[in-house]
């Protein structure tokens, strides 16, 4: 978070501080590229995760 707050200070406001704090939340949780998960996003690889849990298994 103090990559978000440090470069942009000063901050108008409080209410400034939390909509930036969401914003940061968001890339973090939604958009960042992860190394360890093949530099896929964490939304897209938890939902490329659970489409495959619910496919039906291929019969050997």
């Amino acid at each position: 978070m103090t990559e978000e707050i440090n470069p942009r200070a000063p901050w108008r406001n409080v209410e400034a501080v939390e909509f930036g704090t969401l914003v940061w939340v968001d890339w973090f949780n939604n958009r960042r590229l992860l190394g360890p998960i093949e530099f896929v996003p964490p939304m897209e690889y938890e939902e490329e995760y659970y489409r495959r849990q619910e496919a039906p298994a291929k019969a050997a």
